[in-house]
C-alpha cells in the first residue's frame, strides 16, 4: 500500500434556481495527485449542494481509506461560510438547543449536517475557508464541477480513483 501525505479537498455546491437542478463538486489534492467527483440532484438548495459535497468527498475518502494507506491529516476547503461556521462553531449549540438555531427555530438541513458531523467526528478533517470566486483554481475547478452538474452537461472530471 502507498502512503499519503496529506489530502487537500475543494468542495463546493450549485444550484439552479435555489431551490432547483442542483450539483456538487469536490477536487482532491493527493499527494501530486488531482482528481475529482461530483455529482447532481434533481431538485436541492445550494445550501444542502454546500453540504453536500463536503460529506460526499469524506465518504469517498473513508472507502478510498480501505485501499489505501492514509497516513496525513484531511483538510476541506470551501467557500461557504455557512459550512466552514455551521461545522466548527454553530452546530455545537444546535446539538446542545435540540437542534433550533439562534431564533429558536428548527436547524435546517438538519440530516445532512448530522452526516456531516458523523464524518468530522471520525475523520477529523481541518475546516477551512477560501473567498469564492477569487481566482483560487482549485475552488475555482470545484465551482465549474458543480455548476455543470446543476446544469445537467458535467464536465469530465480528472483521475477518478
Amino acid at each position: 500500500m502507498i502512503e499519503r501525505d496529506q489530502i487537500k479537498i475543494y468542495t463546493d455546491g450549485a444550484a439552479k434556481g435555489n431551490p432547483g437542478k442542483a450539483g456538487w463538486g469536490a477536487v482532491f489534492l493527493f499527494g501530486k495527485e488531482i482528481f475529482e467527483i461530483g455529482g447532481r440532484a434533481e431538485h436541492a438548495t445550494n445550501n444542502q449542494m454546500e453540504l453536500t459535497a463536503p460529506i460526499e468527498a469524506l465518504k469517498y475518502i473513508k472507502e478510498l481509506s480501505a485501499r489505501v494507506v492514509l497516513a496525513g491529516d484531511i483538510e476541506i476547503v470551501s467557500d461557504s461560510k455557512y459550512v466552514i461556521l455551521g461545522i466548527t462553531e454553530w452546530i455545537f449549540n444546535w446539538q446542545k438547543n435540540n437542534w433550533r438555531n439562534a431564533a429558536k427555530k428548527p436547524v435546517l438541513n438538519r440530516e445532512l449536517w448530522e452526516e456531516l458531523y458523523k464524518l468530522t467526528e471520525e475523520l477529523k478533517p481541518k475546516w477551512t475557508y477560501v473567498k469564492g470566486h477569487n481566482g483560487d483554481e482549485h475552488n475555482e475547478q470545484a465551482d465549474l464541477i458543480a455548476t455543470s452538474f446543476a446544469e445537467g452537461t458535467p464536465v469530465e472530471l480528472r483521475n477518478k480513483k
